[in-house]
């Protein structure tokens, strides 16, 4: 009788045994559309393995602030720390110092070429310089001759690539303005700057709201210009369908969320199981051919 007891409790502590605690932390600064979408990818990701999950992001935007962040969860140990990593020389040593007490990390979004040097064992997101130049190909077909890249953060290397790439793609030097986070200033930089320069007819938005707020700004100033941007919004899919956007460059932040939970609970369940390579979420475009296919998942999913 006593042993079967003894069997019973021990079933009991095992099934009650603590589920794994996964972090997450991203550079927004809680303004723009795209992450909530990476948050419930992780949320999701989570409750599938059974795991806790916690989202951290600094207000602020301080790259500073976010590697207090990075410290802080690895202070508490948890069994994993997924991070998005736009700028490895102010996040790398954080993230290094996780890494190197134990704690598997996975870099998400922004970070592709720094990812290993800091530690992590994958990363999970598109490759941001081909995407960009994917968006000048298809902007320099439809005519496009003189672009303006419109970048909401200019610390961020992910941002940086994206303008970069579709210079390259586009034959042109590299022409891109800091609009800021602003929903507010971003239309009132992009005003300014094509009434600065009337001969720009291509601007490349490489955030959701820059692309709202760049497609009234067109609107205000009277331009005829070639708007093409990055990520999903319910705003932006209404843009597309009504003729103000070309296209946008979708990376899928929803994998971007999920993929790096998954990815840890097999690593620490399996004996370090993991993929032969990192995972790209994108590029892929959305137009007026396919957004209204995918205008449901806009700002759920994607």
């Amino acid at each position: 009788m006593k042993r079967a007891f003894f069997l019973v409790a021990a079933l009991l502590v095992a099934g009650t045994a603590s589920a794994e605690r996964f972090v997450m932390i991203t550079h927004t600064q809680g303004t723009d559309p795209f992450w909530p979408v990476v948050q419930k990818g992780g949320e999701d990701a989570a409750k599938a393995v059974g795991a806790e999950f916690e989202y951290n992001f600094a207000p602020s935007g301080d790259m500073a602030d976010m590697a207090r962040l990075i410290e802080a969860a690895t202070a508490t140990q948890p069994d994993g720390i997924v991070v998005s990593l736009p700028d490895a020389d102010a996040l790398g040593g954080a993230i290094k110092a996780a890494a190197d007490s134990g704690i598997p990390v996975i870099t998400m979004n922004s970070g592709l070429e720094s990812s290993a040097a800091v530690g992590a064992l994958m990363h999970v997101g598109q490759p941001e310089r081909l995407a960009g130049e994917k968006a000048g190909e298809r902007a320099k077909a439809e005519g496009a001759t003189k672009g303006l890249c419109l970048n909401q953060e200019s610390f961020n290397t992910a941002l940086v690539d994206r303008c970069t790439g579709y210079f390259e793609s586009m034959g042109m030097d590299l022409n891109m303005i800091d609009v800021s986070n602003d929903v507010a200033q971003i239309k009132t930089r992009t005003a300014a700057a094509l009434q600065a320069d009337p001969e720009v007819d291509a601007l490349l938005a490489v955030g959701p709201h820059v692309c709202v707020a760049a497609a009234a700004a067109v609107k205000d100033v009277g331009a005829k210009v070639h708007l093409a941007c990055f990520d999903l919004s319910p705003e932006v899919i209404n843009l597309i369908q009504a003729g103000e956007v070309a296209f946008t460059i979708d990376q899928q932040q929803r994998l971007q969320g999920y993929m790096p939970i998954v990815v840890l609970h097999l690593y620490n369940q399996n004996a370090g199981l993991l993929p032969g390579a990192n995972i790209p979420s994108g590029p892929g475009f959305v137009d007026a051919s396919n957004a209204a296919g995918v205008a449901a998942q806009a700002g759920v999913n994607r």
